[in-house]
């Protein structure tokens, strides 16, 4: 069924003949003639009676022409929202991102973009980890992903913000420098390390300077960890971001070897994305991240 088939008996039963419905539809008559002739061999029922005065719907036709006009009404709505997402009076973005970016970052930044293209909805999907990030982005579920580098090749990916990884010491704690030693840290066994892919980043770097840290990655959530610090229970190493908001009594250290998570956006590289999308990206690769986590902390 063909949508020139659907406007031929539109316009048929509108102008009850085969004449002016070609006069409307701007078609020689033989055309619409065709279009009606194979829809009925289609449909295996006629659907106009022909005569010397016209062309008049048969029982069958006039129950098919509701649904008709129904399907022509649908495919105008298809076409609207279809060029509505081509320009940038509407549309819709999805954006996946990990808990502590959806959080502390996210939020503003689509404020400044509603600011600007106040009709184009933007939703966020919140991930357990970057990982999940990615998974959305190959399943389709989201359009552009804000994750960690390094990623896998079917992305195309632009860093946005590097987090530091903190280490976070009960209130009392007291060190005999100035500067955090790893044994400082190590004092509190087990320290509590990110039970996310972000812990894995930890691991391996601990792992890469040999340092025989007692470590456990068993809570879930980041708020959890920063609590049990909080409370003299137990030290903890993760990214700022995660941290935040850090009680003001727990002591916080940049790590004796320096580490941090490279936070990117992503897109799939074989993607194709509406000009709302492209747009949003755009302004997530300007946007002042830094400065925007530098007032959360």
């Amino acid at each position: 069924m063909k949508f020139s088939q659907l406007r031929a008996i539109v316009a048929v039963a509108d102008r009850g003949n085969f004449s002016e419905a070609a006069l409307e539809l701007q078609l020689s008559q033989p055309a619409i003639s065709h279009a009606i002739a194979t829809l009925e061999e289609e449909l295996g029922v006629p659907l106009f009676a022909r005569g010397r005065h016209g062309a008049v719907l048969t029982p069958a036709g006039e129950r098919i022409l509701y649904h008709a006009r129904q399907a022509m009404q649908h495919l105008e709505m298809m076409q609207h929202e279809a060029n509505l997402h081509k320009g940038l009076h509407g549309g819709h973005v999805r954006i996946a991102a990990f808990r502590s970016v959806a959080t502390h970052l996210l939020p503003k930044a689509i404020a400044q973009f509603h600011n600007q293209f106040p009709e184009i909805a933007v939703t966020i999907i919140e991930c357990p980890a970057f990982t999940d990030v990615e998974q959305c982005l190959r399943d389709g579920r989201t359009d552009i992903g804000i994750t960690c580098l390094p990623t896998g090749g079917e992305f195309d990916t632009w860093e946005i913000f590097q987090d530091e990884y903190l280490a976070l010491l009960p209130p009392h704690t007291k060190i005999s420098s100035p500067e955090i030693t790893w044994e400082d840290i190590a004092a509190y066994p087990p320290v509590l390390l990110p039970c996310t892919p972000c812990g894995r980043i930890l691991h391996n770097h601990l792992k890469s300077l040999a340092i025989p840290i007692n470590t456990a990655s068993d809570i879930q959530e980041d708020s959890t960890v920063v609590s049990m610090v909080n409370q003299g229970l137990r030290a903890a190493i993760m990214p700022r971001l995660a941290a935040v908001p850090i009680p003001p009594k727990v002591q916080v250290y940049s790590l004796p070897a320096p580490l941090k998570r490279v936070i990117a956006t992503a897109i799939l590289s074989n993607a194709l994305h509406v000009p709302a999308v492209f747009t949003f990206l755009e302004m997530l690769k300007k946007f002042d991240f830094y400065s925007l986590a530098k007032s959360t902390y």
